[in-house]
């Protein structure tokens, strides 16, 4: 039967597919990508819980929505950007939207299909899928690989904090996460709570309009504001190079840039803390307090947050943001006090309080119908687990580009497959190796290395990580780029059986 006969068969029947792509984000739309160019006559289908494609630049809708990496390393490698560094959602969403049509994408993504269960049948060395419609109604759909590439936190369900006397506050009280775009901020006094990326994005967006835009923080974050632009595009597009080309050049100038920062994070902290604190000092009011913006980790332990063209900080200067720093103590009717005492008057409380993580979508994964229970799993690599045959889970970088990591992960899934194919293998498995069995677990990142919030709530929902290197999910795109393509398909830690479990000799 042609794919095309496949994608046309009804739907009260149960589909089959060499790959079931989990979502159509930008990891998605990269994985449908690398089959269709690397491995062509893979049938293939992305189902997507939401409406259409995009993710988080589709879920997202507070107000300023952009993205926090430049798009020449957020973006795809084969579809050079030519837009600014930091983009809005609309203009990645239309990128995405031509990537899609430029490489016929459409035909192979379902909308409006949440997946709620996946078992793997060791028997049959298949994955069958069920998933659910708006309506209610279910759908099966079978396939010999899952590629997971939906994300790591729960759209429109942000992570939102308890605080003492919320019912008390008239006003609204908003997560990002699960913004109302029919929400009337002019005028109004708007408490921001939180430091990161999403604070530092609503508040010069809300604060032109609102009476002002207050960001309450528990602890101050790193920024690093710079103009809106890269210099070596700006220098190189008079030259008339192919687009291609020059974003190519300009990818690994970023990446080559950012390698250097993450070197000196770690070895030169007090430097780079300086650095970036005089950066900010510099776009803030004579004699603004700088503790606000110096915080008690060292760069990179967790994210920095890009401010293009230092837009918070003029919104900060002109008078129409502050900023306070403290643990919250309780809302109030007016507003809500600190535990340093300070009160902060609001009409409306914001919070941009982070994600809440999820274990690839929350989705009941069993293996022959036992429930699969993934903190007693050891990742590979941070992309397979010990114990779950055929499937592989895109989780980006933390200190570059999400995408960088995706576009890795989906070569790498062609080049198993096609392992697989050549070796007449239906499944694979990894599991430790002799040497591996007495190795130290710990926690599935370094939380020494890394310690973003969202991550800590939910080491316990994690699979492990193990000593060395390969059963470790690790932060280094650039050792990974070279190391993930040169990964020996053929060595122990990978299990290949045929579909009644015979064993397949180890190359």
């Amino acid at each position: 039967m042609t794919e095309a006969a496949t994608l046309d068969r009804t739907a009260t029947q149960t589909e089959h597919f060499d790959v079931i792509i989990v979502g159509a984000g930008i990891s998605g739309l990269s994985a449908a990508w690398h089959l269709q160019t690397h491995l062509p006559g893979t049938s293939f289908l992305a189902l997507e819980r939401e409406g259409s494609y995009g993710g988080t630049w589709h879920t997202h809708k507070f107000p300023g929505i952009r993205s926090d990496s430049d798009l020449y390393t957020f973006g795809f490698h084969f579809k050079p950007w030519i837009g600014p560094p930091i983009a809005t959602a609309a203009e990645i969403q239309a990128y995405l939207g031509e990537m899609i049509a430029e490489n016929d994408l459409a035909r192979h993504i379902r909308y409006g299909h949440s997946i709620v269960a996946a078992n793997w049948s060791s028997e049959r060395a298949l994955w069958t899928v069920t998933a659910r419609l708006a309506s209610g109604e279910e759908r099966s759909f079978t396939a010999g690989f899952l590629h997971m590439c939906q994300g790591y936190y729960r759209h429109r369900n942000g992570y939102m904090p308890k605080w003492q006397g919320m019912d008390r506050f008239p006003g609204p009280i908003v997560h990002t996460e699960e913004w109302d775009e029919s929400l009337d901020y002019a005028g109004k006094r708007v408490v921001v709570i939180g430091s990161g990326a999403t604070a530092a994005t609503v508040i010069p967006a809300m604060a032109p309009t609102a009476a002002k835009v207050t960001m309450v923080q528990r602890s101050p974050t790193y920024f690093f504001p710079a103009p809106n632009a890269n210099e070596l595009a700006e220098t190189l597009k008079p030259l008339s190079l192919d687009p291609a080309v020059l974003h190519e050049i300009v990818r690994r100038k970023i990446n080559y840039d950012q390698a250097e920062l993450v070197r000196r994070c770690a070895e030169e902290p007090d430097a780079v803390k300086a650095e970036l604190l005089a950066a900010v000092q510099a776009l803030l009011p004579e004699g603004f307090d700088m503790a606000h913006f110096t915080p008690s980790y060292r760069p990179w332990r967790q994210r920095v947050a890009f401010v293009p063209d230092g837009d918070m900080f003029t919104a900060i200067r002109e008078g129409k943001a502050g900023v306070a720093t403290g643990e919250i103590e309780t809302f109030t009717e007016t507003g809500l006090t600190l535990k340093t005492g300070e009160t902060i008057d609001a009409d409306i409380v914001v919070a941009a309080t982070g994600f809440d993580l999820c274990m690839l979508g929350d989705i009941a994964f069993s293996v022959d119908g036992a429930a699969f229970d993934f903190p007693e799993s050891v990742t590979y690599r941070g992309m397979m687990f010990t114990g779950l045959p055929n499937l592989i889970w895109v989780f980006g970088y933390l200190r570059t580009s999400w995408t960088m990591r995706a576009d890795m992960i989906s070569q790498f899934l062609c080049r198993l497959l096609a392992h697989m194919k050549a070796k007449g293998a239906d499944a694979v498995t990894v599991a430790l190796r002799p040497e591996d069995q007495d190795m130290t677990l710990s926690s599935w990142i370094d939380t020494e290395d890394f310690n973003a919030n969202y991550i800590l709530r939910s080491l316990d929902k994690l699979p492990r990580a193990g000593a060395k290197r390969e059963w470790q999910h690790t932060q280094d795109y650039w050792r990974e780029k070279d190391e993930l393509p040169a990964v020996d398909l053929g060595g122990a830690e990978f299990v290949y059986t045929a579909a009644r479990q015979t064993a397949i000799a180890a190359e």
